[in-house]
Order: C-alpha cells, then sequence, then structure tokens
C-alpha cells in the first residue's frame, strides 16, 4: 500500500513497545504483569490505528515551499527561506529537513516546528559556499505529527534544483553602491583627493551662445577684445586589466575559501567600481600557459561576460608561466594599463625567479603585484612562547614575515607598484590602490 512507504515509528511507540514487552516478560512470573501488558497492548494498537487514520485521512495535509536564489554569491551568506502551511484540523509537530547541497556537508539540516490547524510559517536560514560551481538541492521533507506522537508521515516537496555558485556578485554591488554614494570611507577606502580637472585642455575659440562663462579665458579676451573660451576634451578611458595567477600558490585556504576565489571576488568588484569610473575593465588569467584573455571594455555587457569568464577559471595545480604572461599582453596589450596582478610570493627566491618578466611588464604599463599575508603566522608572531619549541616556530615565522617586507621593498626598488594583504581585506585594499594610482593621474 502506497501509504505505508511515508510512514514511520517514533520513539515514542517505541518506548511504549519496550514498557510492555517488558510487562510480558514479568507476567511468566506473575498473572497481573501479564494481564497489564495484555491492556496495553491492546490501548497502544488503537493508539497507532487512531494516529495512522489522523494522519492519512486528509491526502494533502501539508504544503512547503523552498525559496533560493537563481545563483548564489561565492563566500557570502546567501538566504533560503522554507515556507510551511498546516491543512490538518489539529495541531502537529513538524520536522523539517532540507536536502541541502553536498558541498556544505550540513548533516543536520532540520528544523523543529509546532503549527496550529490552518497555521503557517517562514523560515530563514543562510548558506555561504566557499567554492564556485554547481550546487544540487534535494527534496524538502516534512516529518509531520498528530498529538498522540506514536507515527510520523513524511510529506515531499519541491523538485531536485542546480543552483550555481558565481564570484561574489553580493560584494560586486555592495562596493559599487558605496562608490555610487561616495561611502567608500565607511569600508575603510580612502577618499583621495583628484590633482587637476578631469578633462584635458583642447584650444581657445570665439564665445558663441550656449558656452559655459566658467571657461572663459580673460587673457585671450583682452588680447582679441572679444570674448574668448577654453574649450576642453573629456579625458580617455583607461584600461585596467585583472591578471589572475591560478597556479598551485593560489590554492592557499583562508576560512574555507582559495586565495583564487578571493583574487576572482575582488576583480569582479574592481572592474565593476572602473566601469563606473569611466574606465574599460579586462580580464587575463594564467597559469603554465595563459588562458583567458578578455580584451578591457566599458560596454553594457561587459561585466556580465567578465563574470562568466570568472565562473569558469579552474586550476591545475601547476606552476605559474610569467614569460608567457609577458609575451601575451606585449601582444594583446597595444595601449598603456594598469595592471593588477593577483599572485602570492612566500620568499624572495620565488620573486626572483619572476622579476625579469615583472620588470618588463611595467617598463609599458602601470603594474600593481598584489599578495597575501599569512595570518596564520600573524597569530604565530603575535603568540608568546611557552616553550623551546615555540621559540623555533616563532624565529621561523618572523623570517618568513620579513621576507614578505622585502619583496615589498624590491618591487619599489624597480619602479613595480605592490599590495602585501590579508586575504580578508584584499578587496577594499585593491580598491584603494587603483584610487590612489588614478587620483595621481599615473592610468
Amino acid at each position: 500500500m502506497k501509504w505505508i512507504k511515508p510512514l514511520y515509528f517514533n520513539n515514542r511507540a517505541f518506548q511504549a513497545a519496550g514498557i510492555i514487552v517488558f510487562l510480558a516478560i514479568l507476567g511468566y512470573s506473575v498473572d497481573f504483569f501479564e494481564t497489564i501488558a495484555r491492556l496495553l497492548i491492546f490501548g497502544l494498537l488503537a493508539l497507532l490505528v487512531i494516529d495512522i487514520i489522523l494522519l492519512f485521512r486528509v491526502k494533502k495535509g501539508m504544503k512547503a515551499e523552498r525559496f533560493a536564489p537563481e545563483k548564489f554569491s561565492n563566500g557570502d551568506e546567501n538566504p533560503i527561506k522554507l515556507s510551511v502551511q498546516n491543512f490538518y484540523q489539529f495541531e502537529v509537530n513538524l520536522t523539517i529537513i532540507d536536502e541541502v547541497p553536498a558541498q556544505f556537508q550540513m548533516r543536520e539540516a532540520n528544523f523543529k516546528v509546532k503549527l496550529d490547524s490552518g497555521g503557517s510559517q517562514v523560515i530563514n536560514y543562510t548558506l555561504r559556499p566557499v567554492k564556485r560551481g554547481e550546487y544540487h538541492f534535494g527534496k524538502l521533507n516534512i516529518l509531520t505529527q498528530s498529538p498522540i506522537g506514536l507515527i510520523s508521515r513524511r510529506f515531499q516537496f519541491a523538485e531536485p534544483v542546480m543552483v550555481p555558485v558565481y564570484p561574489s556578485f553580493i560584494q560586486m554591488r555592495k562596493y559599487e553602491l558605496l562608490a555610487i554614494s561616495n561611502d567608500l570611507t565607511m569600508q575603510g577606502i580612502k577618499k583621495i583627493r583628484r590633482l587637476g580637472h578631469n578633462q584635458e585642455f583642447e584650444q581657445i575659440k570665439e564665445y558663441v551662445a550656449g558656452d559655459d562663462f566658467r571657461t572663459v579665458n580673460w587673457k585671450a579676451t583682452a588680447r582679441k577684445a572679444q570674448l574668448m573660451v577654453n574649450t576642453y576634451q573629456d579625458e580617455k578611458s583607461q584600461q585596467v586589466y585583472s591578471l589572475i595567477d591560478k597556479s598551485r600558490v593560489m590554492k592557499m585556504p583562508f576560512e574555507g575559501m582559495s586565495l583564487l576565489d578571493y583574487a576572482i571576488n575582488a576583480t569582479l568588484a574592481l572592474s565593476n567600481i572602473a566601469i563606473k569610473k569611466g574606465d574599460k575593465a579586462g580580464l587575463i588569467s594564467f597559469q603554465n600557459k595563459v588562458n583567458t584573455v578578455l580584451p578591457a571594455s566599458k560596454r553594457n555587457k561587459q561585466m556580465q561576460l567578465i563574470q562568466e569568464s570568472l565562473y569558469n577559471q579552474k586550476t591545475a595545480f601547476k606552476e605559474a608561466d610569467f614569460s608567457r604572461l609577458f609575451v601575451a599582453v606585449k601582444r594583446k596589450l597595444t595601449q598603456r594599463s594598469l595592471l593588477m596582478l593577483y599572485t602570492n610570493f612566500e620568499s624572495m627566491a620565488g620573486l626572483e625567479r619572476q622579476l625579469p618578466f615583472l620588470r618588463n611588464l611595467s617598463k609599458s604599463h602601470v603594474l600593481v603585484v598584489i599578495f597575501f599575508q599569512n595570518t596564520e603566522l600573524t597569530d604565530l608572531l603575535e603568540s608568546r612562547p611557552k616553550a623551546v619549541k615555540d621559540i623555533y616556530y616563532k624565529t621561523i615565522a618572523e623570517k618568513y614575515d620579513h621576507e614578505k617586507r622585502l619583496i615589498v621593498r624590491e618591487l619599489r626598488k624597480h619602479g613595480i607598484y605592490s599590495v602585501l594583504t590579508t586575504p580578508k581585506d584584499l578587496t577594499i585594499n585593491t580598491i584603494n590602490k587603483y584610487l590612489e594610482l588614478k587620483a595621481r593621474g599615473l592610468i
């Protein structure tokens, strides 16, 4: 029979059965307990029948829906809403089990709810993905108990669905709104005074009706004995390229996310800010070879193209080939551009191998090397050693931390800008550097 499949016996039923069995065993020696056991058996069977009738006489006793975004934002809390409604004529106790994607490893994604007759309730919770890709939801299971509580009836709702996880568009929108409202300082982003004008001088011409009086050139007017005005042309949009290293050094995890995913999230936010500021945004990704080259543009669909390109970025855990990056940049980028290079150097030896290619890149473009602080080493540096072993570990940590500072100094010596940041502050520090270079007129 079809109704047997969604039927489950609860702990209360097993406890009652256990008591009856115990009394039945005692009944072998005392007739009184045997009589009680028989009465309890009949009583339990009667309650089971009543409980089954109460739960299964209504075909659609419950209704439930899951509301999830069409896509998830990587590294952010994404809201999930469950709506449950009771059509029974009595109060029910519910256990709601949502089959969340396996990537979250949530073994206890269940909620306990009590609903009155005809009542409804909305349950909100969040999921934080840490990897891009496809996430598959299963069914939404509702285990329903009557006030008797001996059995549960299972209802299933919400067909299995796939939700893609994209780079952090929530973070992108947040910084976009702050940029539009000029409220970036609230997030730790520096407000930098722009030097000069936002327009470049073009020529002096005679005044015609409609010209701005503020552009009158009084010296030229005095010489010509008629009104002369300065004309300006808008500054040309500058190209801002994000160069993403996808090699094995970018797979180091921080709070569940890899450095590569932090770089991808920062790239999306920076590209959006650059386009909003009138610049062109582009993308290049590489490891042992150059994989993606998306030409810089500020057209309407550019952000969608960047987001789709970032969604598909994966690593093969190979070494980065900066020589191929240099060749690709030289061939593809004919205009002087701002290059934001996301990579990671743990030692001076690692930098020295790639320094010749970085120097060549900086000759034709404004190069910013963005690499990461090891936050675990920072915690170790701030700790107080309690044993000889701890002193040894702290000494090694100080050595690595010192090398990071040396890398910054070495890059500066060769005219290469750098950003040494924690993964958590990557987006803020990257946008800061872009605004700083733009304000100084270097791009």
